[in-house]
């Protein structure tokens, strides 16, 4: 996963913050996926990038100040590994669009950060999905912002956050604020997150409130066990806005088989909508989705998802990746599946 400071030498613009760190590692995953989607009866055949983990590189640092206090600083860019293209993560243009922070950190004080970074809600969501949001069985296929225009539930600009120390007895968490700057209201939020886990078991609670006057409201509980020879999941959200409501609810199952894991999972998502003169329409839907990882190595494994998703009274939600420009939009109560086969390398 790590490669020595010498590494750092091709990116010349990095030469002099490698100088000054006291570790700098680059690091990175790529990951492409030979892909078959089908949206109400049209299909498309498609190279995709992150099938299995999104395709990014970066570059980290940490410089050990004494006295149990360190100073880091984490830069990391999205690569669409079938253009080329990168920095456009969330579609937000930024180059460093997946993280771009600087930290203070102690281990028995915990870590206040500064910058961009993922949300508490999405970092909940990850931690309890088999695909930790990703691809086409993400269980962020079903969710919904409700309407409200611009908003970002998976990651903050301007955002203060701080994370309790590791030492905790099994306690972790966390919270953060984001500043509200630019014209959208959603930009400020405000949230946090509390979990324990112990052995084989582990159960956590996020919640965030973004904008100020008409506020989107996201809470999310989580929990797993495994027991060895499987693991269990799931995961229950609301999201309130304005009048609407979305509750998703979704459990899984991981289980190794040989060098890697087979997984499947199962999501509803059903909305609520109680005044009759709000005309805005999200609708219920059903996903089923399945996967097998084989490794390889530590750092190459090949994959297969499978994914397929149930449309009623009027959603239209749909796979990852069938909603693009390329691909046939997904019409009110129809039907998305798709089937890929991939590789991912991380470095």
């Amino acid at each position: 996963m790590k490669k020595s400071i010498v590494a750092l030498a091709v990116l010349g613009s990095f030469a002099g913050v490698a100088a000054a760190q006291s570790s700098v590692t680059l690091f990175g995953v790529i990951d492409a996926a030979m892909r078959y989607t089908e949206t109400n009866g049209k299909s498309v055949y498609s190279l995709a990038s992150g099938g299995n983990t999104t395709s990014r590189f970066g570059v980290r640092g940490v410089e050990d100040l004494g006295g149990d206090l360190k100073a880091g600083f984490w830069l990391e860019s999205e690569v669409n590994t079938d253009t080329g293209v990168a920095g456009s993560s969330n579609n937000t243009g930024a180059f460093w669009a997946r993280r771009a922070t600087v930290s203070l950190i102690s281990g028995s004080m915990g870590e206040a950060r500064l910058g961009r970074f993922k949300t508490v809600n999405k970092i909940l969501v990850e931690d309890f999905d088999p695909v930790s949001a990703t691809g086409l069985g993400s269980v962020y296929n079903m969710y919904s912002t409700l309407g409200a225009t611009g908003l970002n539930t998976s990651r903050t600009d301007n955002q203060a956050s701080y994370s309790l120390p590791a030492n905790l007895g099994g306690f972790y968490g966390g919270v953060e604020v984001s500043a509200g700057e630019g014209s959208n209201e959603l930009n400020k939020s405000v949230g946090g997150r509390g979990g324990y886990k112990a052995g084989a078991f582990n159960v956590a609670i996020a919640y965030t409130e973004f904008g100020t006057n008409n506020k989107f409201k996201f809470m999310n509980v989580g929990g797993s066990y495994d027991f060895g020879m499987a693991k269990i999941s799931g995961t229950y959200s609301t999201n309130e806005y304005r009048t609407r409501e979305q509750d998703i609810f979704t459990v899984a199952v991981t289980a190794p088989v040989g060098a890697g894991n087979v997984w499947a999972s199962y999501t509803d998502a059903s909305y609520d909508n109680s005044s009759k003169t709000d005309t805005f329409v999200s609708g219920d839907s059903m996903q089923f989705a399945i996967g097998y990882v084989h490794n390889l190595s530590k750092r190459t494994a090949l994959y297969t998802t499978a994914s397929y998703i149930d449309n009623e009274k009027g959603a239209s939600f749909g796979v990852n990746g069938s909603g693009a420009a390329a691909n046939p939009a997904v019409v009110s109560g129809g039907r998305s599946g798709g089937l890929d086969v991939g590789v991912r390398h991380s470095f």
